[in-house]
């Protein structure tokens, strides 16, 4: 087994129901079904610590690319294998790289508010709300390049077909979760839809993942980026 607690490296476990939970780190309380199987429970904000690095990574970056910015971000220390961060990642590359080729957005607005976003995601919704994450992040950031409110016309149908777009890719591929392969399929969603939808053509790139030996749940040669 790689390593899955932050506290002591051992294995995650899921409960049937919510449970009254004590974070590890901040020694706050709060309702969660999961924690390794020591007992060890970590918030998704301490989970997310060191978050914020996202803005200067995307404050900085020149790529078009989406998944090259993401991959600078899987690279920062904050990031996990799995875990809520993805969240704010996926939607913070697409935007940052829709700005860089010529969507017309303040990237620092945009920026802050994905991550105001994305930070209400919980860990888990992927196999909880059975709406992974990753997949949602693309709906949020078509809601901030579009305009959108629960109020809007147009905005709010493109949103939701996005989301809807990254969702049923991700789901196609069936569990269990990867946050690296879910981001990469919501981000290869987002680039195809933008171009449809906005007329804005983003790079992309033929990913290899580089992650697997450190995913316990690896599905192999199911994996579209597992390569030969």
């Amino acid at each position: 087994m790689k390593d899955e607690c932050l506290i002591c490296k051992a294995p995650l476990e899921y409960l049937e129901r919510d449970e009254m939970m004590e974070c590890a780190i901040c020694r706050r309380m709060s309702l969660s079904k999961a924690r390794c199987v020591k007992g060890h429970y970590v918030c998704d904000e301490c989970h997310m610590n060191g978050l914020n690095a996202v803005l200067d990574i995307c404050l900085t970056e020149k790529s078009r690319n989406p998944f090259e910015i993401i991959e600078k971000m899987m690279a920062a220390p904050f990031c996990h294998m799995h875990g809520p961060e993805h969240h704010v990642m996926v939607g913070a590359a697409l935007l940052t790289a829709y700005h860089n080729s010529g969507g017309d957005i303040d990237l620092s607005e945009a920026l802050l508010e994905i991550m105001r976003r994305g930070r209400g995601v919980p860990g888990g919704v992927c196999g909880f709300w059975g709406a992974c994450g990753a997949g949602i992040s693309t709906g949020m950031f078509v809601s901030i390049i579009s305009g959108s409110t629960p109020l809007a016309g147009a905005p709010w149908g493109l949103s939701n077909r996005m989301t809807s777009k990254a969702l049923g890719a991700i789901g196609s591929i069936d569990g269990p979760r990867c946050c690296k392969r879910d981001s990469y399929i919501a981000i290869q969603s987002a680039i195809e839809f933008v171009k449809e939808e906005f007329d804005v053509e983003m790079e992309s790139s033929n990913i290899i993942c580089t992650h697997h030996e450190q995913n316990n749940q690896c599905i192999g040669s199911r994996c579209p980026f597992r390569g030969a």
